[in-house]
């Protein structure tokens, strides 16, 4: 297993992850974003259309929904959240929005409306993350295919 990459007194990195209910009539059902200093962000739409998603997304995305009830919202909510949120970030040291399927970023951007907050810096991480750290992290927390936890998986995987 590799170690960790220390964290950069220049730039901090946050992590996303989503759950959306098919590749093909992809909508949004949860975001979350880990820092690497400890932040996190974490929102669910209530209002994704269930026929929309894949069997897939039915039988391991849904059944882990509502562990935060308080973080279930309509997707105007849960895009003013994370916009307040994002634009809260302190802009140094510079973050960097690090996801590991572009995906992920196409989502929370269509989210946003296409406005990313200013200062933001995006990086695609895939090929950075250490797979065997990141079984370890599920094997220890669980959560597969949980946005919050996949976030925190690739939070802890990145090498």
């Amino acid at each position: 297993m590799s170690t960790q990459t220390p964290r950069s007194p220049w730039k901090t990195r946050y992590f996303v992850d989503t759950e959306f209910t098919d590749f093909l009539d992809c909508q949004l059902i949860s975001v979350a974003i880990v820092s690497e200093d400890g932040r996190e962000f974490y929102g669910e739409r209530s209002d994704f259309a269930l026929n929309a998603c894949s069997e897939f997304v039915r039988v391991a995305v849904l059944p882990q929904l509502g562990q935060f009830p308080e973080r279930s919202m309509p997707a105007e909510q849960l895009r003013d959240e994370l916009r307040a949120w994002l634009m809260n970030v302190p802009a140094k040291p510079r973050p960097i929005l690090c996801f590991d399927y572009q995906g992920d970023f196409d989502l929370i951007y269509d989210l946003l409306d296409g406005e990313m907050p200013e200062g933001w810096k995006y990086e695609h991480v895939g090929n950075k993350l250490d797979l065997g750290r990141m079984e370890a992290y599920f094997r220890q927390h669980g959560g597969r295919h949980h946005a919050l936890h996949d976030a925190r998986a690739n939070a802890y995987a990145f090498r």
